[in-house]
C-alpha cells in the first residue's frame, strides 16, 4: 500500500500536520508519494523530502498511489476529485478545514487510522458524478461535478429565465436567481442552504433546486440519476455564471443549452467501519445538540 499525499498547498498552517504525518510514515516504514505541490510546500518550510518520494507529474502521482490522502477541507477534496477522481483510486479526505462533510477524518485522528488504511480495513463508497456538456459543441473547462453544477446570475439585478427539459420533455422555465443541479453528495452543500432535501449517498437521484425563485410554489425536484437534464438561459442579455463544484466561468462563453447527465465514472471515497452517514449528519449539523447554559 502506497499512500499518495496531496492537499491545499496554499493553506500555510497545513505544513506542520503534513510533516507530522510524514514522520509517522517514515518511522512505520509505510510507502508514500508526495504530490509536487506538497513537496514544494515542505521545501518552503525548511524540510526537503527525498526525491524518490516526490512525483514528477500528476500522472506519475496517480500511477504511484494506491490510496490518496487529501489534506485540507471539503473544497480541497473537491479539487482532488477534479484532478484524480477519474482514476478510480480511493480518496480519503483529511479535514483541516471548517465543516468536513466530505473530508470526514480529522487531522488529529489520522495517525490512528494509518494501520487500518495499510491493511485495507476500510469501506469504499462509490459516489455519483454528474457530467455537463455543451450541445453547441463547445467544451466546458470543468466537465464533472461530485457536488453540483449551478447556473446563476452574476452582478446585474434581475432574475434569470432558465428553461429546463428532462429526458427531452418540458419541465419548467424558472424565473429565479439560478438553479442548482446536485448529486446526493452535494445535497448537503449549497442546495441544503436553500431548503433542499438531504439525500443519502447511493439513493440514485439527482436534485434540482431553484435559487430564490420568483414563484413561491416552485420547490426542489428529485429526479432519477438516469435522467438527462437540459438547461438553457433564455435571458441572454443578462450576465450569468456556470459553476462546477465551486469553479465558475462566464456563461456567455458557452451559449446554448447545456446537457447534464450521469457520468460514466464514480468517485470512490473512503470511510471507516465506525463511521456512517447519519453520524456525520448528527455531528456536522449538530442534530440533537442542547443549548449550553
Amino acid at each position: 500500500m502506497r499512500f499518495g499525499i496531496t492537499g491545499n498547498a496554499g493553506k500555510d498552517s497545513l505544513w506542520k500536520a503534513l510533516t507530522d504525518v510524514i514522520r509517522i510514515l517514515d518511522q512505520s516504514g509505510y510507502a508514500y508519494v508526495l504530490h509536487r505541490d506538497m513537496a514544494d510546500m515542505l521545501v518552503t518550510h525548511g524540510m526537503a523530502p527525498s526525491e524518490e518520494t516526490v512525483a514528477a507529474s500528476n500522472s506519475a502521482f496517480i500511477a504511484a498511489a494506491d490510496i490518496i490522502l487529501s489534506f485540507g477541507g471539503d473544497g480541497t477534496l473537491l479539487n482532488t476529485v477534479a484532478a484524480f477522481g477519474q482514476a478510480s483510486k480511493p480518496i480519503l479526505g483529511v479535514n483541516h478545514g471548517r465543516l468536513g462533510f466530505l473530508a470526514n477524518v480529522e487531522g488529529s485522528e489520522l495517525s490512528s487510522r494509518l494501520d487500518l488504511l495499510r491493511d485495507g480495513t476500510f469501506i469504499v463508497e462509490e459516489r455519483l458524478v454528474l457530467e455537463a456538456t455543451c450541445t453547441s459543441g463547445s467544451t466546458l473547462p470543468v466537465r464533472f461535478a461530485l457536488n453540483e453544477f449551478t447556473v446563476q446570475r452574476s452582478g446585474a439585478a434581475g432574475l434569470l429565465g432558465i428553461r429546463v427539459l428532462v429526458d427531452g420533455r418540458e419541465m419548467n422555465t424558472y424565473s429565479s436567481d439560478g438553479l442548482i443541479i446536485s448529486t446526493p453528495t452535494g445535497s448537503t452543500a449549497y442546495s441544503l442552504a436553500l431548503g433542499g432535501p438531504i439525500m443519502a449517498p447511493g439513493c440514485g437521484s439527482v436534485l434540482i433546486t431553484p435559487i430564490a425563485p420568483h414563484t413561491l410554489t416552485v420547490r426542489p425536484v428529485v429526479l432519477p440519476e438516469t435522467a438527462e437534464i437540459q438547461i438553457e438561459v433564455v435571458d441572454m442579455d443578462r450576465p450569468y455564471i456556470i459553476t462546477a463544484d465551486g469553479v465558475s466561468y462566464n456563461g456567455s462563453d458557452f451559449p446554448g443549452p447545456i446537457r447534464i447527465a450521469r457520468a460514466e465514472h464514480r468517485v470512490r471515497l473512503v470511510r471507516f467501519k465506525d463511521q456512517d452517514y447519519f453520524s456525520t449528519l448528527r455531528s456536522k449539523l449538530m442534530w440533537g445538540a442542547r443549548k449550553q447554559h
